[in-house]
């Protein structure tokens, strides 16, 4: 979802008293414990799957609803391992929300949920739906390079992965929270092995490109 909202769209989402969207974040786990790391279409910034929660929804049926829409996903691919306890927020800057909706759209509000993917890779489709949110992805390690991350998010997702870290096995848990770019030098051929699902392309070293303002959904 787009940030830069109109206040005629405004009237048609939930906003909290003070201003903020809920909304879910999905970090997704393979079975080596590597997150799914999504390229935002058209785009050169990188991140986890979100998105808004609609009127009459809990925070978990949005969650599946947004794990389909933006990867493909259906509930029996996954299984749910945590989420987070309370709210995480991030305020978006005014210079990405339209000029007739500052003053009352203010930031997202987000509940993350943690779930391992239980199918295989192939299941994975970024063109689910006719308004894809990703045009690339790979497995990356959990924690994340967040010099890739749009700068408004990164305090949020810093909080979500440290928060939910807890549910991974022990050598996981104990790494420390690293800033570094991502490996992968060279060339954007697929390594030998490698099977992308449905929509998807190989970007080795995503770290060389830097976040894109637009990705505020």
């Amino acid at each position: 979802m787009h940030n830069g909202h109109s206040l005629k769209n405004l009237r048609l989402i939930m906003l909290d008293r003070e201003g903020f969207r809920p909304n879910v974040g999905i970090i997704l786990l393979n079975q080596k414990n590597q997150v799914f790391w999504g390229k935002r279409i058209r785009s050169h910034s990188w991140q986890f799957p979100q998105g808004g929660i609609d009127r009459g929804e809990t925070p978990e049926q949005a969650m599946y609803r947004e794990l389909h829409e933006e990867v493909g996903l259906k509930p029996e691919h996954v299984s749910i391992v945590a989420r987070t306890r309370d709210w995480l927020r991030y305020e978006v800057p005014d210079r990405f929300i339209r000029r007739d909706a500052r003053g009352h759209y203010k930031g997202q509000k987000q509940i993350w949920y943690l779930l391992r993917l239980e199918a295989q890779d192939w299941h994975l489709n970024l063109r689910a739906t006719n308004h894809p949110e990703f045009d690339a992805w790979r497995w990356n390690d959990y924690w994340v390079p967040l010099d890739v991350v749009i700068e408004f998010k990164r305090g949020v997702y810093e909080m979500a992965l440290t928060e939910l870290a807890r549910f991974l096995p022990r050598q996981e848990h104990r790494a420390p929270y690293l800033r570094q770019p991502m490996r992968g030098h060279g060339s954007r051929q697929t390594p030998a092995g490698m099977e992308l699902p449905p929509g998807a392309t190989y970007d080795p070293d995503p770290s060389q490109s830097r976040a894109d303002p637009s990705a505020s959904g």
